[in-house]
């Protein structure tokens, strides 16, 4: 078989990431393989030719900034969909911005481009109502969860269970003491991670509560130390919170490293979100919080579909860490929280997480470039 063309969608920084590895496996493949499409730096490292950036699609939410650009992005996917249709490539593979791939892939799959959609959206916590769009737009969904095809499988859709990329990304056993080496801490140091999100919401809601966790720790704990990885754009704004809340010169504020920093803690604060289950991967026992708009949260709890928000519960099916959601995520309960973790310290409590997340890793490391080559290429055969 000839090397195909293909076309793609990524976007946002972590869907040029996921397109990337897809990327690898396929020119493996096909060496001579031709891509085109919506992507980032990631995926042009492999030869992919971008007719547009994907820091296009990085909009987040229902705000101001999506209004004034819904134009924008509605004639880049009919001027995509144009392209791809007399193009007709030999599949389209959408990789997550479902609000911008679902529909785009309905469009193509009508007209017989085969379509695949790489990651599936959260339809097991939040969004039941996408079903529906995914059955319509997609001809094969990879999933990165072990849960996930079956679930697609009882609504008609076919689905490939790929493993997640964090679970090759982070190893299983964490070098804790070259992460402190490498932040300045001492290996006998109390250490605490303190993960607000990285969105203007998420710090909007989150971050005054978890510094303000913080001060009440340190009575306990006096010579604790609190490392905060900052987006750099975020960064300024966090340290301003954090003066807000007392804690100027108590918190260790570095730009990224969120994986050096969680392979150095022994517990994080952390916000409801991925970085949970990058948590969950370095083996950490971890409080999650989360907060937002009282309206936005209405609407979420008539949306949640199981008892658990947080990803490391949700994968183990029971509450395995505490989470305070809402009126819940109080400085006082959040402090409470963390303290219980950290005077647990050396327990059989902290082995038995560790047991779990480290079989977790296990289950969600697989090949998930050579997988994901093996479903699209039967996607293109078929």
């Amino acid at each position: 078989m000839s090397a195909p063309r293909i076309a793609m969608v990524a976007g946002e920084a972590s869907g040029d990431l996921l397109a990337g590895l897809v990327l690898d496996g396929l020119r493996a493949r096909w060496p001579e393989l031709q891509s085109t499409g919506i992507g980032g730096p990631q995926m042009a490292k492999r030869g992919f030719q971008a007719a547009w950036p994907s820091d296009k699609l990085a909009v987040h939410g229902y705000n101001m900034d999506v209004f004034l650009r819904l134009y924008e992005l509605i004639n880049i996917r009919k001027q995509l969909r144009e392209r791809l249709l007399q193009e007709r490539p030999a599949v389209f593979i959408g990789v997550d911005a479902p609000d911008f791939n679902l529909g785009l892939e309905a469009a193509l799959k009508a007209q017989g481009v085969p379509t695949v959609h790489f990651v599936c959206p959260s339809i097991w916590a939040w969004r039941a109502d996408r079903v529906e769009k995914i059955r319509r737009a997609a001809d094969h969904v990879l999933c990165i969860f072990p849960f996930e095809p079956a679930l697609l499988a009882e609504h008609g859709i076919a689905a490939t269970y790929v493993g997640h990329p964090l679970a090759s990304v982070i190893p299983l056993n964490p070098d804790r003491a070259a992460a402190r080496q490498k932040l300045g801490l001492d290996a006998a140091d109390d250490v605490v991670a303190i993960l607000p999100g990285s969105r203007q919401s998420e710090i909007k809601y989150l971050a005054l509560r978890f510094f303000q966790a913080a001060a009440q720790i340190l009575p306990a704990r006096p010579a604790i130390k609190f490392v905060v990885p900052a987006i750099p754009s975020l960064k300024e704004r966090i340290e301003a919170i954090a003066a807000q809340a007392g804690m100027a010169g108590r918190v260790q504020i570095v730009a990224g490293q969120s994986h050096t920093v969680l392979a150095a803690c022994d517990v994080t604060l952390i916000a409801s979100g991925t970085a949970t289950l990058e948590a969950a991967l370095f083996k950490r026992p971890m409080v999650i919080a989360y907060n937002m708009h009282w309206l936005s949260w209405k609407l979420m709890q008539r949306k949640q579909l199981q008892p658990w928000v947080g990803l490391p519960n949700i994968l183990c099916a029971d509450f395995v860490v505490p989470e305070l959601l809402q009126d819940a995520a109080t400085p006082q309960a959040l402090a409470k929280a963390t303290l219980q973790w950290l005077d647990a310290k050396g327990s059989a409590k902290i082995a038995a997480l560790e047991e779990k997340f480290t079989a977790l890793h296990h289950t969600l490391q697989r090949d998930t470039a050579q997988l994901a080559t093996h479903a699209i290429e039967k996607i293109i055969r078929a």
